[in-house]
């Protein structure tokens, strides 16, 4: 069975910064895509950050230039570098992993870490 275990959320003050870890279970073949959605109450989830297999990164507007996306291919893991954490990006935040297991893509989510900032 495929995990994705999700670490590094919590309580911050607005300007701080948090890392967020997500690692997936070493039973996945090959991972392609990789990134952090998260969800506010109330709202819908939506993207933050994504990476490709190759590197390629994409990001919300909103965290432009305050979030960094990285991976570790060698460890199945993604990261996510949040700074100068504003009140807004308060929410649960979601890895997801685009990963083939037994010849199928699927897609992976983990269970969720809480990020509060505080203003």
């Amino acid at each position: 069975q495929v995990q994705l275990v999700e670490s590094g959320g919590g309580l911050v003050q607005a300007g701080g910064s948090l890392r967020l870890s997500c690692a997936a279970s070493r039973n996945i073949f090959s991972i392609n895509a990789m990134g952090w959605y998260r969800q506010a109450p109330g709202k819908q989830r939506e993207l933050v950050a994504a990476i490709t297999s190759r590197g390629s990164t994409n990001y919300a507007d909103s965290v432009k230039g305050r979030f960094t996306i990285s991976r570790d291919n060698a460890k199945n893991t993604v990261y996510l570098q949040m700074n100068s954490l504003k009140p807004e990006d308060t929410a649960v935040y979601y890895c997801n992993v685009e990963g083939l297991v037994a010849g199928t893509w699927y897609d992976y989510w983990g269970q969720g870490t809480q990020v509060t900032v505080s203003s």
